[in-house]
């Protein structure tokens, strides 16, 4: 069981590494029709969806061995992590459009009060 364990694992991680791939090569490539970005291909990318790309800020933190014999690891590592910061989400405040019109009409119930007001 710990070798399927390990399979889903790496193909989890290799999916992650497309998809940050995917979203760092930035915006002009994905709006193309044959760019697909395999958020699907795992649970993993799945459950991060929002996070990698999608409405939100995301962090990362690149963790790093400090012995000689991990160097290759620890390329890797940072070449992976420079990859990941160049996706650039743009965050959106999420609001109803019910509720974004009634915030506006209450503005302009306001301010013709207001002008209502000053003219008397």
């Amino acid at each position: 069981m710990a070798a399927k364990e390990a399979i889903d694992i790496n193909k989890s991680l290799f999916t992650l590494r497309q998809v940050i791939t995917s979203l760092a090569e930035g915006a002009k490539k994905r709006k193309t029709l044959n760019s697909h970005i395999p958020y699907r291909d795992s649970k993993l990318t799945s459950l991060l969806k929002q996070s990698l790309g999608g409405n939100s800020y995301s962090l990362m933190v690149a963790c790093l061995a400090p012995s000689d014999k991990y160097v290759e690891e620890n390329l890797s590592t940072l070449n992976y992590a420079m990859k990941a910061s160049f996706i650039a989400n743009e965050p959106t405040q999420n609001v109803d459009p019910k509720v974004k019109l009634i915030n506006e009409l209450r503005e302009k119930v306001a301010s013709l009060q207001n002008e209502l007001s000053h003219a008397h």
